[in-house]
């Protein structure tokens, strides 16, 4: 079956597309695509990983044209952002 596997940082962003076996799991299509080796940031116990937005354990087993999402952190809390960006426009 044809599937996705994509990661993105600021700097660079990578799709591969990948011809997997039916039943396949996240965690298998992630190390079949190779991704692992050109982010070895990329840590699947701290990562999350979802299908298309939709967080998902990485046992979950595959659908056809699935594109596997690998995640990461946070560097700004979106809140915080936020309120640190409503304080400014008070302030002018």
């Amino acid at each position: 079956m044809k599937i996705e596997v994509a990661y993105a940082t600021p700097e660079r962003q990578m799709i591969i597309p990948l011809d997997i076996p039916d039943q396949s799991t996240i965690e298998f299509a992630i190390h079949e695509s190779g991704i692992l080796k050109e982010f070895p940031e990329i840590d699947l116990t701290k990562n999350a990983v979802g299908i298309f937005s939709r967080r998902v354990k990485l046992d979950t087993v595959l659908q056809s044209d699935d594109r596997v999402e690998i995640y990461r952190s946070l560097l700004i809390d979106p809140k915080s952002q936020r309120r640190k960006r409503a304080q400014k426009k008070k302030i002018m």
